[in-house]
């Protein structure tokens, strides 16, 4: 087997995150964007120290596993959802199996442990946050407004038929890429760095119904098909396109951000209201929370609820009915876990980087009358050094890259009785644990939950006692 090589085979297994192994004249081959039990077809692009790599050239024969068709009109040319044409049963048990198979390497009891995986509430229309992107689905072809295509840097896909949203974010994004295509305005290209039409970011609560919907463009000058339009009357007209349309939600605010970074992505340079306002409410777990267009917040609402029940299960008694405790939650985002533990606690401190995070979280924390919760803006590395309380219980919610080694140092030496672990990536997780079981914690729960059906992401939860307790 060498680079360059045609090759064929049955997908065995896929293990997180999309990468199936496909045997090859006695070697393993990765061969992502496959599904186990498919026959594939593909050329060997890497191989180095005994290990290779496939490109996915076409699926021979479908998996037994699969339906026979995607619910989704765009599944195999978006880049997004690769676990479309199975039932979600079988995108459940392969979540679960991957986790666990990662899971069995460091953790000597993980069967035991192991809780299985909890569903997201709903399979689709879930997503309560897109940022699509515009761009040409081929080279000078039509303005496209979407999602990048598999394997492309460049080429967007229109997905005005995704299932992962409802129907309000289809209507929007339909009626955004018509405007803008009738006047013929161009698309910010990534490698000549000119144009102006960027992103579209839409976000809308599931319990509220609210919609935020914010343009991102570059400052350029608008070359147009159309001579003398400015911005002003250009954005208007978008914005009275938008009001038109017929809803099941309710536009709270339509935005302007702009945004001259080279970085292909959605960045905050100065944001105009159009209409209405910047924020909209969303509810968790009899809780309310203003979101703004940057907030991070959970993407699956209802999925969050299943989340954060399961963290506030897991702690059960460790926060008793005396209230007495100090929480640190680390990596606390908009202060969503600490708020829902507030009442159980004396303090709740929680630590986030982002500092408009940190904002949001203080705000909501006075909307929902909670007086024990402080947040603190600044890294966790650093941050930890100053704060003079001392935790009785730690809640982990760390980015997907995991825990600074030297930050993970750090909580270890406060020498909590129990800690939650909740994790995005079960790769970093796997590598943390190592860590926190060799400094003397032993691991009693693990449970999934699946955040994002269609995909293969997945989120974990552990829970993680001292030994010598």
């Amino acid at each position: 087997m060498k680079k360059g090589q045609m090759c064929e085979g049955i997908v065995e297994k896929v293990k997180f995150p999309n990468k199936g192994i496909v045997k090859v004249e006695d070697s393993e081959v990765t061969v992502k964007n496959t599904l186990p039990g498919q026959n594939v077809s593909f050329v060997i692009n890497k191989k180095r120290k005994g290990k290779a790599e496939g490109r996915l050239l076409e699926i021979l024969e479908k998996s037994e596993l699969e339906q026979e068709q995607a619910n989704c009109p765009h599944y195999g040319v978006c880049g997004g959802c690769n676990y479309q044409t199975l039932p979600y049963e079988e995108q459940l048990k392969l979540k679960a199996g991957q986790v666990l198979e990662l899971m069995k390497v460091v953790v000597p009891n993980a069967e035991d442990i192991f809780e299985g995986i909890r569903k997201s509430p709903r399979q689709f229309g879930y997503r309560n946050k897109m940022e699509y992107t515009f761009g040409d689905e081929v080279k000078d072809g039509p303005l496209a407004l979407g999602m990048h295509k598999r394997g492309s840097f460049y080429d967007i896909v229109t997905v005005d038929g995704c299932k992962i949203v409802d129907d309000d974010y289809r209507k929007i994004l339909a009626a955004t890429v018509e405007y803008f295509r009738e006047r013929e305005i161009p698309f910010y290209h990534r490698m000549r760095h000119e144009g102006y039409l960027r992103h579209l970011l839409v976000r809308k609560a599931v319990k509220t119904e609210e919609i935020l919907i914010d343009l991102i463009t570059t400052t350029q000058e608008i070359s147009t098909g159309e001579s003398g339009i400015e911005e002003n009357t250009l954005l208007n007209g978008w914005k009275e396109q938008l009001l038109s349309l017929e809803l099941d939600g309710s536009i709270a605010g339509i935005l302007h951000t702009k945004n001259d970074s080279v970085a292909d992505a959605v960045k905050n340079e100065g944001t105009e209201i159009l209409y209405g306002q910047d924020f909209f409410y969303e509810e968790l777990l009899v809780l309310k929370f203003r979101i703004s267009p940057f907030s991070f917040f959970q993407t699956n609402s209802l999925g969050a609820e299943v989340l954060y029940q399961t963290a506030r299960e897991y702690i059960g008694d460790s926060l008793d009915e005396k209230a007495d405790k100090i929480v640190y939650d680390l990596y606390s985002g908009t202060g969503t876990i600490a708020q829902i533990l507030a009442p159980a606690a004396k303090h709740v401190i929680g630590v986030e980087i982002v500092e408009e995070a940190v904002e949001a979280a203080k705000e909501n924390a006075q909307l929902n009358q909670l007086d024990n919760c402080d947040f603190i803006a600044g890294d966790v590395l650093k941050v930890l050094d100053s704060i003079e309380e001392k935790p009785d219980f730690i809640v982990l919610d760390p980015p997907r890259e995991g825990i600074h080694p030297k930050a993970l140092e750090k909580i270890i030496r406060y020498g909590v009785d129990r800690m939650i672990y909740i994790s995005c990536k079960p790769t970093s997780l796997q590598r943390d644990l190592e860590i926190l079981q060799a400094q003397g914690y032993q691991v009693e729960r693990i449970c999934c939950i699946d955040m994002f059906p269609g995909t293969v992401h997945v989120e974990t939860v552990c829970l993680l006692s001292r030994k010598d307790k």
